[in-house]
């Protein structure tokens, strides 16, 4: 085999049939000659509802920082962190905080006017742009050397089954709001196909395995074992999507039937199942830019399996004097954390396939928020937590900026892909251009 075949031709030539596609598409002597280099990744992590600052944000600027609670998950990786505080949402216009927090979040540019009626006086509709992490993907899916099978994967995690600009954050475009998907059932059948339903599901395995055997004997030693690595995973995960309540190890209520169900109370095990999916995701090459989305602006959970039963939005209402209301703040956004921490350990634990080092070697992990504290509904200092590497990110460190505009950072996104943009969004709010002390 030649690093010149196509892995098209590689499937034509040994008679597989698609399905086979998503196992050996990624395998490194199946790639094009010119797809050699540094594989560059992005991945936005958001959660809602705002932060509580004091116990968030770094006290201390520069590359000699304590991580406060909320934050404490990451200390393993903090070498490898950049928490920026001072970025700041400038979009105005329609809608209510919320809605702007969220579907300007990664446009950058205002709402287009609506009937949708949130908190202010104001409706407004969808965003009037599109996304950074649709705008990346579409420059590298328009390369040869950097196009993938999806481009970008949109995961999510207990999404209301509503559309609306409190549930979008993802725009293809003006008016194109893109759903995420929060099922993993759903998920898998989009990645590999030929998933039946929850109580039924057929093995993918199982129906390419004559395709495998096949295919293993045209290939390096290298490339057996990670094909090898790839069936495992997916067996894996088929035995974890049929699971039940028996599992004691599974973060899950009692009495769950067969197959797990897209609840709240089921936050804990979907969010393994997405992040181990989005993780093959990018393993395999599938795309270079995925979104992790847990619930939504506004999000409503109840999160009991850390023993707080209110509301979360209802929480995040609460004065800054209501101490207990700011401790299960605090509790609630180190379990977002923690969530964090998993994906980065798992990128990090992930070699590069067919290149040196891990996954988090070549990943920019973006987690944030649509406010930057929920009672107060503000639009400044919405948090910024960078995880991993990226060309012109200097990690290690704790940066303070005087309220910057957030599209100066979404423009320094794209040019960390070799997208070399003036613009992103609003274009009066990247007059500076990109933002400064990030190398």
């Amino acid at each position: 085999m030649t690093t010149q075949s196509t892995r098209r031709d590689f499937v034509r030539d040994l008679g597989l049939t698609a399905a086979a596609l998503p196992f050996v598409g990624n395998l490194p002597s199946l790639a094009r000659a010119d797809t050699a280099g540094r594989k560059q990744r992005l991945v936005i992590v958001f959660t809602p509802n705002g932060i509580v600052p004091s116990t968030f944000w770094p006290d201390e600027t520069g590359d000699q920082f304590a991580l406060k609670e909320t934050l404490q998950p990451l200390e393993p990786f903090q070498d490898r962190l950049l928490v920026l505080r001072g970025v700041s949402n400038r979009v105005r216009g329609d809608g209510d905080s919320h809605m702007r927090g969220m579907s300007c979040l990664l446009t950058g540019i205002e709402l287009f006017p609506g009937n949708i009626q949130g908190g202010s006086h104001t409706p407004a509709g969808w965003a009037s742009g599109i996304s950074i992490d649709q705008e990346i993907k579409d420059f590298l899916q328009s390369r040869p050397e950097t196009r993938t099978r999806f481009g970008g994967l949109e995961f999510g995690v207990v999404v209301p089954n509503r559309a609306d600009p409190w549930t979008r954050m993802v725009y293809a475009g003006p008016n194109k709001p893109v759903a995420p998907i929060d099922d993993p059932y759903q998920m898998l059948a989009k990645m590999y196909g030929r998933v039946q339903d929850r109580e039924s599901l057929t093995s993918i395995l199982d129906a390419v395995q004559e395709d495998l055997r096949t295919v293993r004997a045209a290939l390096s030693t290298e490339d057996r074992q990670l094909l090898a690595e790839h069936e495992s995973f997916v067996r894996q995960l088929e035995k974890d999507l049929q699971t039940d309540s028996s599992s004691p190890a599974r973060p899950q209520p009692p009495e769950l039937e067969a197959g797990v169900k897209n609840a709240n109370d089921n936050m804990p095990l979907l969010s393994r199942l997405q992040i181990d999916l989005l993780v093959n995701g990018l393993r395999t090459d599938m795309a270079r830019v995925a979104t992790l989305q847990y619930t939504n602006s506004v999000g409503q959970a109840r999160m009991r399996w850390i023993g707080i039963e209110e509301n979360h939005h209802e929480l995040s209402h609460e004065p800054d004097s209501n101490t207990k209301a700011q401790e299960q703040l605090t509790k609630i956004n180190r379990w977002f954390c923690d969530q964090l921490a998993y994906l980065v350990r798992r990128l990090q634990e992930t070699p590069e396939p067919g290149g040196a080092g891990s996954l988090l070697d070549n990943t920019l992990v973006v987690w944030t928020n649509e406010l930057g504290k929920g009672n107060s509904h503000t639009l400044d200092n919405i948090p910024f937590v960078l995880v991993g590497s990226a060309p012109g990110f200097r990690m290690g460190r704790s940066v303070r900026y005087p309220n910057v505009p957030h599209n100066r950072l979404l423009l320094a996104l794209a040019h960390a892909f070799e997208h070399r943009l003036v613009t992103f969004g609003k274009p009066e709010l990247c007059s500076d251009g990109v933002l400064a002390d990030l190398a």
